[in-house]
Order: structure tokens, then sequence, then C-alpha cells
């Protein structure tokens, strides 16, 4: 009986020990900085948000980027967009910030480049072009695919990762 017992205790404990349903994240890291950037003809509607030496960066990572919004962002609170975002202006005008994430493993470099497409660029208001303001966050691919964290969601995102700026 004592035998059935300690089995009986030995399996608990294993199968209770083992379990991986918390909702904590504690070896996940996030890194994030920020870049700004006129768009116009001579970068060619591009701008470059290198990866900070500080921040490290596996192969596995992804991107996710954030536009500021100033039309809803108040003194208090800031609110992010994430990309790709679109504006339209009126029937078939359009203009839509996007990014590509590049790594080159070989040379341990990183960046992101954003860029912004449109129906016609060379008639896009300042507003539009001009000092816009993004916040990059690197993590891990595992996090981005497998979170129960709202992407699109910056504050969401920041909570999560603990990141400071």
């Amino acid at each position: 009986m004592r035998k059935i017992l300690a089995l009986l205790c030995l399996a608990t404990f294993i199968f209770t020990s083992c379990s991986n349903d918390d909702d904590t994240d504690f070896d996940t890291i996030g890194s994030t900085f920020e870049r700004s950037g006129t768009f116009n003809v001579a970068n060619d509607y591009k701008i470059e948000a290198v990866v900070p030496d500080n921040v490290v960066v596996a192969d596995s990572d992804v991107a996710l980027v954030y536009i500021l919004d100033p039309e809803q962002s108040t003194a208090q609170v800031d609110v992010w967009e994430p990309l790709p975002r679109t504006f339209f202006f009126g029937p078939g005008e359009f203009a839509q910030f996007q990014f590509n994430f590049i790594f080159n493993e070989a040379q341990n470099i990183a960046s992101i480049d954003i860029f912004i497409e449109s129906d016609d660029l060379n008639d896009l208001a300042s507003d539009i072009t001009d000092n816009q303001l993004f916040r990059i966050v690197i993590v891990p691919a595992a996090f981005a695919k497998n979170t129960k964290v709202d992407l699109t969601d910056f504050n969401a995102v920041q909570s999560a990762l603990k990141l400071d700026l």
C-alpha cells in the first residue's frame, strides 16, 4: 500500500510541476527604439531605421512598427498605430506606410526600411510625409506568433514585455 501511495504522490508531483499554463512570460526579451524622418523624392519616400548596437537581434526575431498618430494623441497620451497604416483621401486616393525588416546574420546588422506608397507620391500633404515618428519593437518570433497580447496595441505590447523608453 505504501508503494502505491508513494507512486501516486510521485506521479502527481511530476504532472503538476511540469505544467506550463502560466500567463507570465519571464524569458521573452523585447527591445524598442524610435526613428523619425521625412518622406520625399530625395530619399525615394523611404527611411531606414538601423537597429542600435545595444539591441541584440536574432535571425528568428520579428519587428513590430508603430507610427505616432498626432491627431489622436494628446499632451498626456501618445497614440501609436501599427504598420501597415493606410490613409484614404478621396476616390482612388490613398497613402500607405509599410516596412521591411532586414537582418544580415553574417554581418550582424539589422534594419527596418519604412516606406510610403501612394497613388500620387508627389501630391501627398506635408502632414503625411514630414516629421513622422516611428516606434520599433524587436521581439522573438515565438512571442509574436503565440502571444495572447494584441500586437496592434503598442501599449499592450509595451506592458507585456515591460519595455521602457
